[in-house]
């Protein structure tokens, strides 16, 4: 595998809620940066949840691997080297075992089965190191879906991304919420409050900021801007009212539109079942092309040097 000429970046994905669609959006941006060509590994640092199997719909590996690979096996020095599933090879949907005529490779590395949060030591964060420098080196994006919350994974992605090996590679940290009141609050809170990225990565001497400059935002399931039409004159002019409070908080909490990667819209498919939206569903009319629309620009966004541009 190769970087395909690119700087390799390393992502990371996180959430201080529960059910923000960090893992499902960053499986689907994930997926439309192999469709440009680019090399992706997709590392499951959801030590609780190790789900993105069965984002991928990989059936032996729903939960995590159960050959004792997994990424709680490696950071424990159980393992030597963690397990690697190719995604169009591994997965059981037949559409995404054909791979686009161009497209890139998608790597899972998976978690362990009835794996769960753990300490962490040196030990532990030089084991991460090791991975993520090779990783960057195989890959053009290297994405790092995090346990949600003030989490041992978030405090191995801080430590890691200050070591010799990873501090002059371009990292990026992706902080995912709904567009409500408890999640702004919750995601302003993890940027800017106590024990939150900013602090804790000055704990571990990360410029502060430097590592603000590498955080955006992503607003997920934001209702389409013509969402007023379809209900009663009073309702719509409560929404909107609600709608103008939100903008206000988000500015309010520091999380305001230049602190935005991009958002994407309530997408009907996903709240039955969490997966990669495929053009194929948009042309059976199975899914919103707003959707497709949404994680391709972030994809693009993602990985545009002017996103990240410090004016």
């Amino acid at each position: 595998m190769s970087t395909q000429g690119t700087d390799p970046m390393l992502v990371f994905a996180t959430s201080d809620k529960g059910g923000t669609g960090r893992s499902v959006t960053s499986c689907n941006v994930a997926y439309r940066l192999c469709l440009r060509g680019l090399d992706i590994a997709y590392v499951d640092f959801d030590f609780g949840s190790p789900t993105a199997g069965a984002l991928f719909e990989i059936g032996h590996a729903e939960r995590g691997t159960t050959e004792g690979r997994g990424l709680h096996s490696y950071l424990l020095g159980e393992t030597g080297e963690p397990r690697r599933l190719i995604v169009d090879r591994e997965t059981d949907r037949p559409q995404l075992r054909r791979a686009a005529p161009g497209a890139g490779q998608l790597v899972l590395l998976p978690g362990d089965v009835g794996g769960a949060e753990f300490g962490c030591d040196d030990t532990i964060v030089a084991r991460a190191v090791t991975l993520l420098a090779k990783l960057l080196s195989e890959f053009a994006v290297v994405i790092v879906d995090l346990s949600a919350g003030r989490s041992v994974a978030l405090e191995i992605a801080l430590r890691a991304t200050v070591s010799t090996m990873l501090a002059h590679r371009a990292h990026r940290w992706l902080v995912f919420h709904r567009w409500t009141r408890q999640h702004v609050l919750a995601a302003g809170g993890l940027v800017y409050g106590s024990h939150g990225l900013l602090e804790t990565g000055g704990h571990f001497e990360h410029d502060r900021q430097e590592l603000l400059a590498s955080v955006r935002c992503v607003r997920t399931a934001v209702a389409a801007s013509d969402w007023t039409r379809t209900v009663d004159p009073p309702q719509a002019a409560w929404l909107n009212e609600q709608s103008k409070a939100l903008r206000e908080l988000a500015m309010a909490e520091g999380l305001g539109a230049a602190m935005v990667l991009g958002q994407t819209p309530i997408e009907p498919m996903l709240q039955w079942r969490e997966q990669l939206i495929l053009d194929a569903d948009v042309n059976a009319r199975l899914a919103d092309p707003a959707t497709v629309e949404a994680y391709t620009d972030l994809a693009r966004r993602l990985t545009d040097s002017a996103t990240w541009d410090i004016e």
